[in-house]
């Protein structure tokens, strides 16, 4: 394997390949075997499912996608969640539908972004998939990337279903020769290396047990497959690759001239099913009356294959977030389903898997990862307006399709996104600013979250802004309003924040489910007619948290979460997204003409 500046060489090398390819299809419409027949998005419900065609609309409008595929955004029907792996099983229901016998021909491609993104919430209302990331002219969202990253594979591939998630990147480099192929019968996952604790957080596949060459690609087999291991299971297993004499880094970080044998696991991003699978899934869904609980398309689909599989996992709960008591059952009749299916293995020992699902992966990939910002190309300043003569703000901050005044202060590892910022306003370190329009004299403190919606309510526009620490748990909850003392806003007791606030416990204070008291669902944010007011009014209930002191909220009409996403108005926000665009594309072309 290469030394760790040398793969980020080759990573950047490989990935500008890549984005010039897909730039090149961008607009135009592509040929057969090209690109993607189908595109497939999920949502979570309609409301999701009507802002994702808006955006995909909007893109194919300003033909920032290739054109002459077709783009789907399927919703998982109403009901109890039913996971990434139900939702998969829904999408090859509503392909047969649509195309009949011919889906069982096309090249499609999955991207599961059906969640409300509690761990990322400033993607909650536009979701993950359109996630926006700090490089492009226009910029890049998290579609056009996945896009682009997977540029090559249609053309290798048999027809079938690549199946992906929107928070994740994957970016590797093979020989010039090379070409990655999907064209074996059964599942095909990709592998990469990666260490034994990111190993318990992943999926890890136990390789047959001849050796490996540590080529940059290599077509393997799996024996089978865990799910979320510890590192004694890892071992047990006979996961775990050791590498010979690789160079640790010192104590500073950089990597020293001190050998030593590393271990390694390989770990799983997509897979690949092939149409003999699907109908087999799709079969199995149809003789299902309903599906009632969750099932994980890695952990349920995955870990039923090899020859190694047992079903010992089947009755195992303990990566389950919520526990179905049809589970069990599914998961038997998975296994027997699939038991004795193949799972090849692409090991691509030249790559990098990033995964952006929470603000601190958010936070610290577009500001601190020097790796990641070398192998993507990613800006501190990516399609905004900040004057340069704003030297005292930190090159480690990052500003996305945004306008700030230059006597904005933006302090290290923040990131602005889609906002508007006027004289004199900070923000503090560690912060995320999404959507907003500040207007003057204002301070964000540090480890701020900031994120502001439009909302129709009785027909007409207001806004409102969520306000909470970058830290906050938004999946967190309780079943009795005895115990909101035990939920944080800010790193402080939620009870303490509504007495200051002047707001008092009740059925009332929480939306939704009674039994599911949290951040999330605390009817806490208040709506106000404009844009920047709804930010001030979010900072004025975080500085009376900070300094306990009184701000009373009991006058106002006060939204959870949970609420903003239900009355939120795609449109709007979208509206005040293309504004700050055209003022931008406006600005550049007078630079451009001074010149």
């Amino acid at each position: 394997m290469p030394a760790e500046a040398e793969l980020e060489v080759l990573l950047q090398e490989a990935t500008r390949r890549r984005l010039a390819k897909f730039d090149r299809l961008r607009g135009k419409v592509t040929q057969t075997g090209e690109f993607w027949d189908v595109v497939v998005i999920t949502a979570a419900d309609k409301k999701q499912e009507l802002a994702y065609q808006q955006q995909l609309s909007e893109k194919l409008k300003r033909k920032e996608l290739p054109l002459g595929v077709h783009y789907h955004v399927f919703v998982d029907p109403p009901g109890p969640k039913i996971g990434n792996g139900g939702s998969t099983l829904h999408v090859l229901q509503c392909l047969e539908e649509m195309y009949g016998d011919k889906w069982t021909s096309v090249n499609i491609i999955l991207i599961h972004s059906g969640g409300y993104s509690q761990r990322l919430p400033n993607t909650s209302a536009l979701g993950k998939i359109f996630t926006a990331l700090p490089f492009g002219d226009p910029i890049y969202q998290m579609l056009e990337l996945k896009l682009a990253m997977y540029i090559d594979f249609p053309t290798h591939m048999n027809p079938g279903i690549l199946i992906t998630c929107a928070d994740d990147i994957e970016l590797y480099s093979i020989g010039a020769t090379e070409v990655i192929k999907f064209d074996k019968p059964g599942f095909t996952a990709l592998a990469h290396p990666s260490d034994l604790t990111i190993g318990t957080t992943h999926g890890v596949f136990v390789l047959d047990s001849s050796a490996l060459s540590e080529k940059e690609l290599e077509y393997r087999t799996c024996h089978h497959f865990l799910h979320k291991p510890n590192i004694e299971k890892m071992h047990q297993s006979g996961a775990v690759c050791i590498r010979r004499n690789c160079s640790q880094p010192n104590s500073s970080g950089e990597h020293s001239d001190l050998k030593m044998d590393c271990e390694y696991v390989y770990t799983d991003s997509l897979f690949y099913i092939d149409h003999n699978v699907a109908k087999q899934l799709l079969t199995f869904f149809k003789q299902l009356d309903t599906l009632c609980c969750e099932i994980d398309a890695y952990g349920d689909f995955l870990q039923a294959l090899g020859p190694g599989a047992t079903h010992d996992y089947t009755k195992i709960t303990d990566n389950v977030t919520k526990e179905g008591s049809q589970l069990a059952e599914i998961r038997q009749k998975l296994f027997s389903l699939l038991k004795g299916t193949s799972l090849n293995i692409i090991v691509l020992n030249n790559s990098r898997f990033y995964h952006i699902g929470t603000t601190q992966e958010y936070l610290f990939h577009f500001t601190s990862d020097s790796k990641l910002k070398l192998e993507l190309g990613l800006l501190s300043k990516a399609f905004s307006i900040f004057p340069d003569k704003a030297e005292n703000s930190d090159i480690s901050a990052c500003i996305i399709q945004s306008i700030l005044d230059s006597s904005c202060v933006i302090a290290p590892v923040s990131v602005i996104e889609y906002s508007r910022l006027g004289p004199d306003v900070s923000v503090g370190t560690n912060s995320i600013i999404s959507g907003c329009c500040i207007s003057a004299n204002a301070d964000v403190p540090p480890n701020s979250f900031v994120s502001s919606l439009s909302i129709r309510v009785n027909g007409k526009v207001m806004y409102v802004s969520m306000v909470l620490g970058v830290e906050d748990n938004l999946k967190k909850n309780v079943k009795l309003l005895s115990d909101v003392h035990s939920l944080q806003f800010f790193g402080i007791s939620l009870l303490q924040c509504l007495e200051l606030w002047d707001l008092r416990v009740s059925d009332q204070l929480f939306s939704g489910d009674q039994t599911s008291l949290g951040l999330w669902t605390a009817r806490i944010f208040p709506v106000c007619s404009t844009l920047s007011g709804s930010v001030r009014m979010s900072l004025k209930m975080l500085n009376a948290v900070q300094n306990k002191s009184a701000f009373k909220l009991n006058g106002w009409k006060l939204l959870s979460i949970e609420e903003m996403l239900f009355y939120k108005d795609v449109e709007d926000m979208l509206k005040f997204r293309q504004q700050i665009y055209e003022e931008i594309t406006l600005e550049r072309h007078k630079e451009k003409s001074d010149l």
